[in-house]
C-alpha cells in the first residue's frame, strides 16, 4: 500500500461528508487498537476459545489420488464456530466497537454467513444487532435468517434494486448515516472505504497465517498454490496475503461466474468489470459504460456482489495473484464432489475454489502442493442445490 487507504491506484474514503466523521472516528481507534497489547490479547484469546482456533489444514487424500497431481491440503474455515470465516473479522470488529463505546451493531450479509457471525458475537458481548439482507437472499437462505433471529438480531429484508448483497450494503450504509453516535457498521468483506479494507484483511489474515504455519509443519515448506473463492474478497485475502510477498506461491481466486462470463448473468467482476467508484472505494465493478451498477447474479448469495475489494483489484492488475469464472454448474459439481469424495460439504461459495482447484490439481506435479481454503460449510446450501438439481425438496 503506498499510501493511507490505497492499494495502487485502488481504494480511498469515497463517501459523503455525513459519513466522513465516522469513517475518521473509526480510523482513529482502528490505528490505536491494532497494535494494542492489551487488544490483540483479547483477540487472541476469543479466536482460540470461542472461534476454534486454529482451525484444521486437512491432507485431501483421496481427491489428491483421484486427481492424479498436487497434493491437496484443505483449509477447514467451516469447522469455524458460526462455520465460516467469518467470525474472524466480526470478533475484531466487534471488540473494536465495544472499544469505541458503540452499543448497537449492524452489518450486511448476503449469503447470511456474515450475518450469523456478527448476531453471534453481539449476543456473547450484550450488543443490539441489525442485519441488513436482500430479500432475495432472505428465501435463498432462510435457514440463516432463523439463526440471526435465534441470535437475538433484527433481520431487515431490502426490497429495493436486486434485492441482494449490494442493495443490502446500501441500506445499511444509509442507517449508519442516521445514527453514527451510536452505532458500528460492521462491513464483512474487504470492501467499502478506508479503514475497512486493511482492517478486515488485518482480521481474516491469521487464516494464511496458519496455513504457512501449519504446512511448514506438514511437509517443511510452503504450498505451491492457494485457491479461494472471491466475492468481495475477505477470505481470500486472509488467506493470500501472508504469501504475497513468497512469489513462488501461486495465489488464484475463483470468481463466481454464474450463467457465464459471456451472459449477462454474472458476478466475475475482474473477468468481465471495469475501474469504478461504489460503496466509498476505488475498485474494479461491473457496471454499463456511464458506471451504472449492472445487476449480477451467482447460485451463491455469497459471491453475487458488482464488485471486489481494492487489494484484489490491485493485486490482480500488477499480476500478483490471478482471478478465474466458475460458472454454477462447475461450482454445483465441485459441490457435489467434495461430498462424495472426502465426505466434506462446502458452502456453496467455496466450491467455486474447490472447482478451479480440481482444474489446476491436475497440472502440477505430484511433488507439488495446492492448498483449498475452505471458507464455510454447505448445510444452507444444500436446498438450493438440490433444487438446482431438480429435487422436489421444500426449505421449511
Amino acid at each position: 500500500m503506498n499510501k493511507v487507504g490505497r492499494f495502487g491506484e485502488f481504494g480511498g474514503q469515497y463517501v459523503p461528508e455525513t459519513v466522513m466523521n465516522a469513517v475518521h472516528e473509526l480510523e482513529a481507534a482502528y490505528d490505536k487498537y491494532k497494535d494494542d497489547p492489551d487488544f490483540k490479547a483479547e483477540l487472541t484469546a476469543l479466536y482460540r476459545d470461542y472461534a476454534n482456533r486454529p482451525s484444521m489444514l486437512y491432507y485431501a487424500k483421496h481427491m489428491t489420488e483421484d486427481l492424479g497431481g498436487a497434493k491437496v491440503y484443505i483449509k477447514r474455515e467451516d469447522l469455524n464456530h458460526t462455520g465460516a470465516h467469518k467470525i474472524n473479522n466480526v470478533l475484531g470488529q466487534i471488540l473494536l466497537a465495544k472499544r469505541m463505546g458503540k452499543k448497537r451493531i449492524i452489518a450486511e450479509t448476503g449469503a447470511g454467513q456474515h450475518g450469523v457471525a456478527t448476531a453471534t458475537v453481539c449476543a456473547l458481548m450484550g450488543l443490539e444487532c441489525c442485519v441488513y439482507m436482500g430479500e432475495e437472499d432472505t428465501k435463498r437462505q432462510s435457514l440463516n435468517v432463523y439463526r440471526m433471529e435465534l441470535l437475538g438480531a433484527k433481520v431487515v429484508p431490502v426490497s429495493s434494486g436486486t434485492c441482494t448483497l449490494k442493495d443490502a450494503i446500501n441500506e445499511a450504509m444509509r442507517d449508519w448515516c442516521t445514527n453514527i453516535e451510536t452505532t458500528f457498521y460492521c462491513i464483512g468483506s474487504v470492501m467499502g472505504p478506508h479503514p475497512y479494507p486493511e482492517m478486515v484483511r488485518d482480521f481474516q489474515k491469521i487464516v494464511g497465517e496458519e496455513i504457512k504455519a501449519e504446512l511448514m509443519e506438514r511437509e517443511g515448506r510452503l504450498p505451491d498454490c492457494v485457491v479461494a473463492c472471491v466475492g468481495g474478497g475477505s477470505n481470500a485475502m486472509g488467506a493470500f496475503y501472508d504469501f504475497i510477498p513468497d512469489t513462488s506461491v501461486r495465489l488464484v481466486g475463483a470468481e463466481a461466474a454464474g450463467r457465464g462470463i459471456n451472459t449477462a448473468d454474472t458476478a466475475a467482476t475482474l473477468s468481465c468489470g471495469s475501474v469504478g467508484i461504489f460503496h466509498g472505494m476505488k475498485s474494479m465493478f461491473l457496471q454499463d459504460k456511464f458506471g451504472q451498477i449492472a445487476p449480477v447474479y451467482s447460485i451463491s448469495a455469497g459471491l453475487d456482489y458488482p464488485g471486489i475489494g481494492p487489494e484484489h483489484a490491485n493485486l490482480w492488475k500488477t499480476g500478483r495473484a490471478e482471478y478465474v469464472p466458475v460458472t454454477d454448474e462447475e461450482a454445483v459439481c465441485a459441490f457435489e464432489y467434495l461430498s462424495k469424495t472426502e465426505g466434506i460439504i462446502p458452502a456453496i461459495e467455496s466450491a467455486h475454489a474447490v472447482s478451479a482447484a480440481m482444474k489446476i490439481a491436475p497440472t502440477m506435479s505430484k511433488d507439488q502442493i495446492i492448498v483449498i481454503n475452505l471458507s464455510g460449510r454447505g448445510d444452507k446450501d444444500v436446498y438450493s442445490v438440490a433444487r438446482y438439481r431438480g429435487h422436489n425438496i421444500e426449505n421449511s
